[in-house]
């Protein structure tokens, strides 16, 4: 089973754009909003060692940022 973190704040554009690619590729997340929730935001600068959003851990593997092909990869689609 695949696990996918998506760090991310409702205001976000590029947040919405990776929550809705991965979302049309058929996969199920947990969306963890940073901005209502502090421990939240300090466990994504622990795996990310970045303050910005969106942070995107597939199965373990950290990005920053929406980047099509990376998570393509990270899913082997």
């Amino acid at each position: 089973m695949m696990e996918i973190k998506i760090y991310s704040t409702p205001t976000c554009p590029y947040c919405k754009m990776a929550k809705d690619y991965i979302s049309s590729k058929g996969v199920s997340y947990q969306n963890i909003d940073v901005s209502s929730d502090q421990t939240a935001a300090e466990e994504m600068v622990k795996v990310s060692g970045q303050m910005g959003v969106p942070v995107i851990v597939i199965n373990g593997q950290t990005m920053v940022g929406f980047d099509k092909s990376r998570i393509d990869a990270l899913l082997e689609v």
